[in-house]
């Protein structure tokens, strides 16, 4: 008795030393993979509603309107941030990954895991929609509309994801840092962008996004708009950054791109 009782003791200090206390260490850099766990549920769940509208409405026809599938996005993307931001500071874009990195608020040997992350939990959901709604994940996907060229696209995909990045720049900056409740601003600028820009290119600004329904649909039309668009706009929108705040890097900013799981500062000492 007295020897399963001192086993059992054993094991519970195992479990709390080898087990809990690492998963519970935020500081400890070992715990990246909450990070890239994040990214790949928050994707997830972004695409699951993004390209889940228009794979809807082709399975049930006349049940969801252009509005309500362009505001869901928005909706779900403010939850993620809500949720979850305080993980991996939200990304669920590769071109937010890159601005951020460009800025100096996001170390740039954390943009490949996250991109690939980003990439794969946008597959998954796609695979997940054509398994349970049964239409192809092409009609969760976008395209030029019919009538425009893809370099129309292109410049609509440029300019909203120029003013994506910028708002989620800005709400990150050290000048007006908001903390959780920028979630509502992100979230009500893609629902925004969405009902005034979305019959031209669909506005995804996020290769991701679209990546995964392409890539399950088999159908790349057109791709390189919504990789060359976003990444272009989110560019354009450091630079905005730039001259509006100046540099960036500061303590506010990389958190807000980071999280709070062993946040790297660029600059310490700058909000």
């Amino acid at each position: 008795m007295n020897q399963s009782a001192s086993t059992k003791v054993r094991l519970e200090e195992w479990f709390e030393t080898s087990i809990m206390r690492p998963i519970e260490d935020f500081q400890d850099p070992k715990q990246e993979w909450r990070r890239l766990f994040s990214e790949l549920v928050g994707t997830f769940f972004l695409v699951l509603v993004a390209a889940g509208g228009g794979m809807m409405g082709q399975a049930f026809p006349d049940t969801i309107s252009r509005t309500a599938a362009v505001t869901a996005p928005g909706l779900m993307v403010m939850a993620i941030i809500l949720f979850m931001g305080k993980v991996s500071g939200a990304h669920l874009n590769p071109a937010v990954s890159l601005a951020f990195a460009v800025r100096g608020d996001f170390p740039w040997w954390r943009v490949p895991g996250y991109i690939v992350v980003q990439l794969g939990g946008a597959t998954l959901a796609a695979l997940f929609l054509r398994a349970v709604v049964d239409v192809s994940a092409k009609y969760g996907s976008n395209y030029p509309a019919s009538g425009y060229s893809s370099m129309a696209a292109f410049w609509m995909e440029f300019i909203l994801t120029l003013g994506l990045v910028s708002v989620i720049l800005g709400t990150a900056s050290g000048a007006q840092n908001i903390g959780i409740i920028g979630a509502f601003g992100v979230g009500g600028y893609i629902a925004l962008a969405g009902l005034w820009g979305s019959p031209i290119s669909g506005t995804s600004m996020n290769p991701a996004r679209t990546f995964g329904p392409d890539l399950v649909g088999r159908d790349w039309t057109a791709y390189w708009v919504y990789v060359a668009g976003p990444i272009a706009g989110g560019a354009a929108a450091v630079v905005v950054a730039f001259v509006l705040r100046g540099h960036g890097g500061g303590a506010a900013g990389s958190g807000a791109a980071q999280g709070a799981l062993y946040t790297e500062v660029g600059v310490p000492g700058k909000d």
